[in-house]
C-alpha cells in the first residue's frame, strides 16, 4: 500500500482526540492521584501526538519541536507531582484524592 494512500492527518488527530479524551475521561473518574497524574500524561501526549502529525502533514519541523517542549513539560510536571504524591502518603498513609480536603485547616 502506498504512503500516500494513508490520510495521515485524519488518523493521526481522530487518534490524538481518542487518547485525549481517554486521558480526560480517566481524570474525571478516577479517584486514584497516580491513576490521575497517568491520565494527565495521555493527555499531554495526545497533544504531543497532535502536533507532530501536524507537523508531518505541512512538511514543517515546528510540530516536533512542539514534542520535544511537551516531553520536557511531562517529565518537570511528573517529578514534582511524585514527590507532592510522596509527601502526601507519608502523612496520610494513602493516595485517594479524597483524603485531600483533610489537609485544609
Amino acid at each position: 500500500m502506498p504512503i500516500e494512500s494513508i490520510p495521515a492527518l485524519h488518523t493521526g488527530l481522530s487518534l490524538a482526540a481518542v487518547l485525549f479524551c481517554l486521558g480526560l475521561a480517566g481524570l474525571l473518574v478516577r479517584r486514584n492521584i497516580i491513576f490521575m497524574l497517568m491520565c494527565v500524561e495521555i493527555c499531554t501526549n495526545a497533544a504531543a501526538l497532535a502536533f507532530v502529525v501536524a507537523g508531518a502533514h505541512w512538511s514543517d519541523a515546528d510540530g516536533q519541536v512542539m514534542f520535544v517542549f511537551v516531553i520536557t513539560l511531562a517529565a518537570a510536571e511528573v517529578a514534582i507531582a511524585l514527590a507532592l504524591v510522596l509527601q502526601f502518603y507519608r502523612r496520610r498513609y494513602t493516595v485517594d484524592i479524597d483524603q485531600l480536603n483533610a489537609l485544609r485547616g
